[in-house]
């Protein structure tokens, strides 16, 4: 089996691998949803490839565990998807997993129903997304936050260094505290969660060397990322609550959840505590979950969308590789969106700061290790 080299984080998300129960939003047009179908046969198994008209895409999306409508990681991916069967016409299909056991009888699924370009969404489905791609050579197939040592042909990764703007989220976060103490989460311990865990935590560290402050990070232990807090999963977002009531008694005023939906628990409870803030993650939080908007401080954007779209569109000019795609601060493939409604409560020269940070990653003079 390839070993991953960059699961880049990445939701959370993400990433990164979200969860929440629902189906894909209904855009009127070609995208649907299917259940997986329980006799489908392993990718091995699967006999004959599709065999479209010459030229003619079309493009799949598998979800991780729990849907496309989860405000973050999957949803952003589904966009790209729509993004791409609009922009150049073709036909699409959508697939939703919820769980694990999902995987491969979408992607099956998906081959049988004549898909010859398929993305799948997060770190979990790396195995299954390699397997299939060995055992179906003329579909080009791309997966979010997995990365390979030596890919097929037809597997490309799609990563993104959510470190260097978790870094920059985390000096941020420095910044603008009250008591002196922040705290981060993850759902799980892969890497497309603790990249953002560990680039928050090290741009804390950075604003208290440069600005002989002591702001502490509650919720994770440099030397063993294992001993982090973690939700245990993507779903629960009462967990969130939990989680952040726990920071909040112990402190904590600024909250980062790489946590998916669980998340949306974090900023409920913000929202009822005096206060306290969140950064979302994956996307906008002021766009993706509007309602705690007044919350959230920033967000650690991943260009999910864009890479996606950009993937399926290689395959549609018949330019498609298996060179990986890594989302930067430089390229904007990750980034920090808008203060928002929090414009006003940023100090000018702490925004200066931080886009003098965000230009010193993108030009070397500070270094993010993942």
């Amino acid at each position: 089996m390839r070993r991953t080299i960059g699961a880049i984080a990445g939701i959370g998300v993400a990433g990164l691998v979200l969860a929440a129960c629902g189906s894909a939003p209904d855009d009127g047009g070609s995208t649907t949803t299917g259940a997986p179908s329980p006799t489908s046969p392993s990718p091995t198994e699967t006999t004959g490839e599709p065999t479209p008209m010459p030229g003619a895409v079309k493009a799949c999306m598998i979800s991780d565990q729990g849907g496309f409508d989860d405000r973050s990681f999957n949803e952003t991916a589904f966009a790209g998807l729509e993004a791409a069967g609009s922009e150049f016409g073709i036909e699409t299909l959508a697939l939703e997993s919820g769980s694990d056991a999902d995987y491969q009888p979408n992607l099956n699924q998906a081959i049988q129903q004549g898909c010859n370009m398929i993305v799948t969404v997060g770190f979990l489905l790396g195995d299954a997304t390699a397997e299939a791609a060995e055992a179906n050579p003329m579909v080009d197939f791309a997966i979010v936050d997995y990365a390979y040592e030596d890919p097929s042909d037809n597997l490309k990764g799609l990563v993104f260094a959510t470190e260097q703007s978790s870094f920059v989220a985390g000096y941020l976060a420095a910044g603008m505290t009250e008591t002196g103490t922040v705290g981060t989460y993850g759902g799980i311990p892969i890497p497309s969660v603790t990249a953002f865990m560990t680039g928050f935590y090290q741009g804390v560290t950075y604003y208290n060397e440069t600005n002989g402050t002591d702001v502490s990070v509650l919720g994770w232990d440099p030397t063993d990322p294992e001993k982090g807090t973690y939700a245990g999963g993507f779903e629960d977002q009462n967990q969130g609550r939990q989680i952040a009531r726990n920071f909040i008694q112990q402190g904590a005023d600024i909250i980062f959840p790489v946590a998916g939906p669980v998340g949306l628990g974090s900023a409920a409870e913000a929202q009822s505590s005096d206060g306290v803030s969140v950064i979302w993650v994956d996307t906008d939080g002021c766009v993706s979950a509007s309602q705690y908007c007044d919350v959230f401080l920033t967000s650690v954007v991943k260009g999910i969308d864009v890479s996606v779209k950009d993937s399926i569109g290689e395959a549609v000019n018949g330019t498609f590789s298996n060179a990986v795609y890594v989302g930067t601060l430089a390229n904007g493939g990750t980034s920090i969106a808008p203060y928002n409604e929090f414009e006003d409560a940023v100090p000018a020269e702490l925004q200066a700061e931080v886009d003098q940070v965000t230009q010193d990653i993108i030009d070397g003079t500070i270094t993010v290790t993942p």
